[in-house]
């Protein structure tokens, strides 16, 4: 797979004007630093890129000063239009017998370079903005629900983030994923 792009002068304007219009998703971050690290980070680079064409809008939106790496997130208002009607997995595609989804959210992230949020990031992503008010994410799912044949997943209705379940076979219009990417 070719992981270069073509408009990497493009993207890098697309994720500093994003950076500099949500200064409330990265309080103390420097656009400077973020740029340093991603300028010659041509696979990183080719996932945000992905991000971005499949609809979801990345933005920065923490530092692990641990691994001094920068975090970011799948800002889009609703689930990227581009990662919709999804099974969640490989295993639950193979099980449906009929009317299958073209993909899974845990293969397109992986294709894409990226990880599914977990239940604790979309929460704190909603702290950040209102998320998914019309639509519905797929979150990494914890392997013991996973093993009993469920997926869960989460949106934003009535002033409050909701967490769900369901087969992991199922899929729906309004349903994608978000992705973290680090960087």
């Amino acid at each position: 797979m070719n992981k270069n792009i073509s408009n990497k002068e493009t993207l890098l304007k697309t994720l500093k004007d994003r950076f500099e219009k949500n200064p409330s998703r990265h309080k103390d971050l420097d656009w400077a630093k973020v740029y340093s690290r991603l300028e010659n980070n041509t696979e990183k680079l080719w996932s945000l890129n992905e991000m971005e064409k499949t609809g979801g809008e990345p933005d920065v939106v923490g530092f692990d000063k641990k691994t001094g790496e920068y975090i970011f997130y799948d800002c889009s208002a609703e689930s990227p239009k581009g990662r919709r009607s999804v099974c969640y997995d490989h295993e639950a595609l193979e099980a449906r017998k009929a009317f299958k989804p073209k993909n899974s959210a845990i293969g397109m992230a992986a294709a894409m370079g990226v990880e599914l949020l977990t239940e604790e990031q979309y929460k704190a992503l909603q702290k950040l903005g209102a998320f998914d008010a019309k639509s519905q994410s797929w979150l990494k799912t914890p392997a013991n629900i996973r093993k009993l044949g469920g997926a869960i997943f989460a949106d934003y209705r009535f002033d409050h983030v909701f967490v769900y379940h369901n087969g992991a076979e199922s899929y729906y219009a309004g349903r994608g994923f978000r992705g973290e990417l680090r960087v």
